[in-house]
């Protein structure tokens, strides 16, 4: 099979790495790709917005299944313009995709088909939203209704930073269009965890359990970021969590998708929030998370491309994954000044060195090559992924893959997998 997967990130490099490995895959595209990814398939110099020119290349080199990667294409409808052109492709379609493009919708989804979640409101008139968190007080939760790289969320602890925060975002200051529209929430209290299935919009299989890292700093301190590491499994996912997971949440979701009209086929992933046997469902996304990716692909056990394919076919029935017993730990090394304004082009050293440990994969997000030199070219830079036979044996293998690389200015947070350990 020739395959394309789209996008240029750390879960595309992971997505790409584990497809490379099926012996169904004859020849591997990844658009536009980067440094890691060329070192298993084709780059193709197309941005993942430029979805005629996409269309262009599969058609003209006869692709059998497309991959998408990350959110905006698929909110772009890339999805259903592949498919009216008869090309196999691995995504929801436009509609579908909505359930992360608009976090009011995927809200107001939640509340008609009774998923647990935290209260809410939406709002899009600065008075009415200032008057809610008035009333509400703080800590109290801000999200920019659409895409926002995974950043458009802030939890304010007092009241004047939650103002601050709908008045940046309702004023067009943070994330643009994307913040037009605000969704003020409840503050939960509890640990999160990401929940991911594979469907067809009526078969469900669920991956492993996983658990992201937000926060730039460490113990959870400082601003939010697109995720600065993350294990699996992950302990708090308990089975009693596990099959809650699944009737509460993903189930419903994926129902009330259906009744919408808006038939959910991929990846859907679930952000929850748990405490005392109980959760509480925070958002959904429409693909793989990043950096949960990672270790959840180095920890899938079976060839990932049939079940793809099948989804692309609308039919996983009889299909299942098996999952390696060993856990897997990435830790993200960022540039400096990430998540805000960050440096580009320092140059990376030690990938050589990290690149002969065993059980340890770097995975690249935000890289270029640049007189012959691997280069930082993005605010999270590198994935350095590790397996364990335990998680305490996963974060010391990661972290040694870590001490091996440098650039002026990087930084990363020392304590990823930390709350896995405490449950032991």
């Amino acid at each position: 099979m020739k395959i394309l997967v789209i996008g240029g990130g750390g879960r595309e490099h992971a997505l790409v790495w584990k497809i490379a490995q099926s012996p169904l895959t004859d020849k591997l595209y990844c658009a536009p790709g980067n440094p890691g990814t060329a070192t298993l398939a084709e780059n193709i110099a197309i941005r993942v917005d430029e979805l005629d020119k996409l269309l262009e290349f599969a058609r003209s080199n006869s692709i059998d299944l497309t991959v998408v990667g990350p959110e905006q294409p698929l909110s772009l409808g890339i999805v259903d313009l592949f498919e009216a052109n008869g090309l196999k492709i691995f995504g929801p379609s436009r509609d579908a995709a909505y359930i992360e493009g608009s976090k009011a919708f995927s809200k107001d989804l939640m509340r008609k088909y009774n998923l647990p979640t935290a209260a809410y409101g939406v709002f899009t008139d600065l008075s009415e939203a200032e008057a809610f968190v008035a009333r509400s007080g703080a800590p109290i939760v801000v999200k920019a209704d659409g895409l926002a790289a995974g950043k458009g969320v802030i939890i304010a602890q007092t009241k004047d930073e939650a103002l601050d925060a709908v008045r940046d975002m309702l004023s067009g200051n943070a994330f643009g269009a994307a913040g037009s529209r605000v969704v003020i929430e409840e503050f939960l209290t509890g640990e999160e965890a990401s929940f991911l299935v594979i469907t067809d919009g009526k078969n469900i299989i669920p991956l492993a359990s996983a658990q992201d890292h937000k926060a730039v700093f460490d113990g959870d301190l400082g601003p939010n970021t697109g995720g600065m590491g993350a294990y699996s499994p992950a302990p708090v996912v308990t089975a009693d969590i596990h099959d809650k997971a699944m009737q509460q949440v993903l189930r419903p979701a994926i129902d009330g998708m259906a009744a919408e009209g808006r038939p959910y086929r991929g990846i859907l992933y679930a952000g929850l929030m748990v405490k005392d046997g109980e959760l509480k469902t925070l958002e959904f996304n429409a693909r793989f998370g990043d950096p949960e990716c990672q270790p959840l692909l180095m920890r899938m056990k079976s060839d990932i491309v049939p079940v793809l394919l099948a989804v692309a076919n609308g039919d996983l029935t009889g299909l299942d994954i098996e999952w390696h017993d060993k856990a897997a730990v990435c830790v993200v090394m960022a540039a400096a000044g990430y998540p805000g304004d960050y440096r580009k082009g320092d140059a990376i050293d030690g990938l050589d060195q990290a690149d002969k440990l065993d059980d340890v994969y770097v995975f690249h997000a935000g890289t270029a090559i640049k007189d012959g030199k691997c280069v930082t070219n993005g605010g999270r830079v590198l994935g350095v992924t590790a397996l364990g036979n335990t998680v305490k044996e996963a974060i010391d293998e990661a972290y040694r893959g870590v001490a091996c690389i440098s650039w002026p200015g990087v930084q990363y947070r020392s304590d990823i997998g930390r709350k896995a350990l405490n449950r032991f």
